[in-house]
């Protein structure tokens, strides 16, 4: 069933495979490094999710790359940035076919570490297309990766000249290794911070930008709303600059922290009641993503403390039904093109709403890539200002 995955290339073996990549394109482009899960994902869509004991035949099938590192760097490339990779696969069929497609997807795998023994990771995801879900069961790669597979000199090498780094806190000694020497050289830091994790605190008190699933927030914080979560994750984290908690198909929400403000003269508002206004404006009509935002405001959360800042309100693209595929790997697309758009300093009103038009696009095909469209898609020309 992987023979379609199986690249014909030779891996060395070495612990690192080169990639061709020519130092002008390094140079013309803002440099994104991404550490944390690669897989191999083998779909299979059904009509409809199975009972236990059941046996059911799929409507297509898919074997493609996976992981929120390897989707969100691989979006990140196609948007134009010149990303970089590191991550663990062995010298397998799957994690040669893992390193071809980055490859072909303009992803530097230059510093991956490639295993003689062990397996690749993969994971089995069933799409139900009554439900529109995606379940996933992921099988770890082995031998896992440790901070000794990454020598000093191929550290400082994947961290030249580096604008933004990418975690998404999985193999988690590793990374913070890569996460501290990052923050040595003050390159700024976004977090997926998807579920809690073990090192998932120390991520977050080294990052600059933090991207949040619905839960998160509130299960870090313990607050009663998401929105006084957001105000509770600024002040517990005084390096982060915003949050953004992301709700499916409900959009996504904001919070940037303001440090010019004069605390004499800005209002002071209930961050509850805020979002409740600006959730007002959302015209139901509308299609298109789109974004709401405050002034800059002193945001009290009940029980929590007040931090001045603004708050955004994105809202996604209302996708027809019958235009929804596979939301495998969304988060990770809303998460490549945030990324893309830190490094080209576009502001959050345009952001937004760009990072969900980017999901929303990848929704439209089967499997987390598939869909991911390059900068030139002229469905994304509306949000590019």
């Amino acid at each position: 069933m992987l023979s379609s995955f199986t690249s014909t290339s030779s891996v060395q073996s070495s612990t690192s495979v080169r990639a061709n990549m020519s130092p002008s394109n390094q140079l013309e482009t803002p440099i994104v490094l991404g550490f944390g899960g690669v897989s191999v994902d083998l779909l299979a869509t059904v009509a409809s999710f199975p009972n236990p004991d059941d046996k059911i035949r799929s409507t297509s099938m898919k074997v493609q790359g996976g992981g929120n590192a390897g989707n969100a760097l691989t979006c990140a490339a196609r948007l134009g940035l010149n990303a970089r990779l590191i991550s663990k696969v062995a010298n397998d069929s799957q994690g040669r076919g893992v390193l071809e497609e980055l490859r072909a997807d303009g992803v530097d795998v230059s510093f991956f570490v490639v295993s003689e023994e062990g397996n690749s990771p993969f994971t089995y995801v069933i799409v139900d297309n009554q439900m529109k879900t995606r379940t996933c069961i992921h099988t770890p790669g082995s031998p896992r990766m440790v901070p000794d597979d990454l020598k000093t000199s191929t550290l400082s090498s994947a961290l030249n000249g580096v604008q933004l780094a990418y975690f998404d806190v999985r193999l988690h000694e590793t990374a913070l290794v890569i996460a501290h020497e990052a923050n040595q050289r003050s390159i700024p830091i976004l977090v997926d911070a998807e579920r809690l994790r073990e090192g998932l605190d120390e991520f977050l008190n080294l990052s600059d930008y933090v991207v949040c699933s619905a839960n998160l927030p509130q299960a870090w914080t313990k607050a009663p709303t998401v929105s006084s979560a957001l105000v509770s994750m600024l002040l517990r984290l005084p390096k982060v600059k915003f949050v953004i908690v992301t709700l499916g198909s409900d959009g996504c929400i904001m919070l940037e922290r303001s440090i010019t403000a004069d605390d004499a003269k800005t209002e002071e508002m209930d961050v509850d009641d805020l979002l409740e206004l600006l959730k007002q404006k959302i015209d139901c009509e509308k299609t298109a993503p789109t974004c709401f935002s405050s002034g800059i405001t002193r945001l009290q959360a009940k029980g929590t403390g007040s931090v001045c800042g603004r708050l955004f309100l994105g809202t996604a693209e209302k996708i027809p039904e019958s235009e929804v595929i596979d939301t495998t790997g969304a988060g990770d697309a809303f998460i490549g093109a945030i990324l893309y758009a830190i490094c080209t300093n576009r502001p959050p009103e345009q952001m937004l709403p760009f990072a969900a038009q980017v999901a929303a696009i990848s929704c439209r095909a089967l499997g987390a890539r598939t869909g991911l469209p390059r900068l030139s898609d002229p469905r994304l020309t509306p949000f590019l200002g």
